[in-house]
Order: structure tokens, then C-alpha cells, then sequence
């Protein structure tokens, strides 16, 4: 019988405390523990620390894993809770994602200052994101605006949105909803015109591959029909690139026993697009995540990916 807390590693966001709350919750609830035997561990990560450059200039994804898969691969945690979205898809040997809580929404809200929705902002507006595909996206909607890349919290975005600092910026609804921010967005982009990045709205807990007790415990929580979703998103990832170099949207929708999966590429500027949907059995996610990157890339022809280098 386990006498010490389970150690689970998080950083110190608000976001990510409050996913890893949700974590400890659901797992005290499915087996009957006291919240005190989870032990709640916030580490720092490089990507955490760094703000005022593009993920792409300093490393990509990892940057906001690193740390805790250390202590993971140490011994020190039992498991870490991460944004499914921020995992790259290649691990670390002998770690592996164990476990995905229900989906949240997988929309992107667009918080306007100047105008509601990302469409009326006046010409030349300023947009604030970090993230490529986003850009990409806003610049093959509005190719007049001026992207500029913007980090941080979200309170720190949103603080610097208040202050004038850019007319518009986009967070995942997911993560608003999770911090009881449902209020903050002006609009909330439809996901076939303005698709979500792979994994987005999950929440993922990454453990040791053979600690069979602590896989035991997770898996009491492991919600099947986001797991096989996120496999399938993650397996298009894998196959295009997967960093925080490029700009790749794709989701996946599973019943139990059948996964529909739509994805997108683009060039950085928003000008050509690429779409692919695909669709087969849950138990084959990964593998039709795959397919449709490999479908994808054949379409593509290889001349659209050198402006991904």
C-alpha cells in the first residue's frame, strides 16, 4: 500500500496548476484518496524563463518538458501533467504519455481590443501570438495585418493587450475555460476556417514506461475517446515535424470505434494551404495520423516545405 504522496510535476503557470489540480482531483475521486497523498512539485522550465523569443529561435517544444522529464527519469516524480499541445512528439527513452484527461474545447477565442472579431479589425491592425500556425492563419484571413510574436502567460498577454500594446491577440478556449476566464474572448473562431494545433484542449500525464503501479493508478482516469484522438494528431505531427517550427493544424474526433481526422499545412506567410481528412478505425489512430501526413506531404510536392526551413 503507497504510505508516501505520489510527486507530480508541473509548472508553476496558473494554467498549469490548475490542469494539474484536475489531475490530482480526478485521481483522488477514482480511487478513493485523500487530495494530501498527491504532492504537487513546480518546476521551472526554459521555456517558462525565456519570454522574449520565438520558441522556434530557442528549441522548440521541449523547452517546456525538459526539467520535469529529468526528475521523472530520476526517480524524484512519480508523473508529470503537461499541455498535450507543448509535448514534442519524440520522448525521452523509457517515458512515455500514459494518460489524457477529457477533452476541453478545442477552439481558439480571438480577444479583441479595437474590434469583436479577428475579421473586423481595422487595416493594418496589430495581432499578437506566438505560435506559427496561428500567424499563419490570421495572415491568410487578414494578409494586412501585422503579426507580431507575443509570449507569455496568459495573464501577461492579456495585461499587455489592456495596455494597448497590440489591437487583438489569440489563446486556446480551453485554457480560458480551465482558468474561469469564459468571459475574455470576443469571438470564437470556427475550427474549419481557423483549425486548432494537434492536441490542443488536452490534457496529457506523462510516466515511466514498466512502473506498473503508477500506470495502475493512471489509468483509472485515462479517457479513451482523447487518448485515441491526441494519437492520431500526434502521429500526423510526427510524420510533417511535430516543433514549433511550422505551422500545422489538425483534430481528430473518435466514438469509441471510429476517428475522423482533419488536417492542415501551411507556408508561414498564409498564402498556400494544404488539407487532408482521413478516417478509420479508433484502434488504427496513430497509423491514420501517419497516413494522413505522409497523404499530406505526397500533395504538398516537396517545393512547399523549403519555406519551412
Amino acid at each position: 500500500m503507497q504510505t508516501k504522496p505520489f510527486r507530480i510535476g508541473t509548472r508553476g503557470s496558473p494554467l498549469a496548476l490548475a490542469q494539474t489540480h484536475e489531475t490530482r482531483d480526478r485521481l483522488a475521486a477514482a480511487h478513493g484518496l485523500p487530495p494530501e497523498m498527491f504532492e504537487v512539485v513546480v518546476l521551472s522550465t526554459k521555456g517558462d524563463r525565456i519570454t522574449d523569443r520565438p520558441l522556434s529561435e530557442i528549441g522548440g517544444k521541449g523547452l517546456f518538458t525538459e526539467e520535469l522529464e529529468q526528475q521523472l527519469l530520476s526517480g524524484e516524480l512519480d508523473f508529470a501533467v503537461h499541455s498535450s499541445k507543448d509535448m514534442p512528439t519524440k520522448l525521452p527513452d523509457g517515458l512515455f504519455l500514459s494518460a489524457f484527461l477529457p477533452r476541453e474545447d478545442i477552439r481558439d477565442a480571438f480577444i479583441g481590443r479595437t474590434a469583436a472579431k479577428l475579421v473586423d479589425l481595422p487595416q493594418g491592425a496589430i495581432v499578437g501570438s506566438s505560435s506559427l500556425r496561428r500567424q499563419a492563419l490570421i495572415r491568410r484571413l487578414r494578409p494586412d495585418i501585422n503579426v507580431i510574436t507575443y509570449r507569455g502567460q496568459v495573464e501577461t498577454r492579456l495585461r499587455k493587450l489592456a495596455e494597448g500594446q497590440v489591437d487583438g491577440t489569440l489563446l486556446a478556449f480551453a485554457g480560458l475555460r480551465r482558468l474561469g476566464m469564459t468571459d475574455v474572448p470576443t469571438e470564437l473562431l470556427d475550427p474549419e476556417e481557423f483549425p486548432p494545433a494537434p492536441a490542443q484542449g488536452a490534457i496529457c500525464i506523462e510516466s515511466r514506461i514498466g512502473d506498473q503501479r503508477v500506470n495502475a493508478l493512471l489509468a483509472a482516469i485515462d479517457d479513451q475517446r482523447t487518448h485515441e484522438a491526441v494519437s492520431c494528431e500526434r502521429g500526423f505531427l510526427a510524420t510533417l515535424d511535430g516543433s514549433c517550427r511550422t505551422p500545422i493544424a489538425g483534430y481528430a474526433r473518435s466514438d469509441g470505434t471510429h476517428i475522423r481526422f482533419s488536417g492542415m499545412i501551411l507556408t508561414p506567410d498564409g498564402t498556400t494551404c494544404h488539407r487532408i481528412a482521413i478516417e478509420g478505425k479508433a484502434a488504427d489512430a496513430t497509423v491514420l495520423g501517419r497516413k494522413a501526413g505522409e497523404e499530406i506531404r505526397a500533395k504538398a510536392g516537396p517545393g512547399f516545405f523549403s519555406s519551412w526551413i
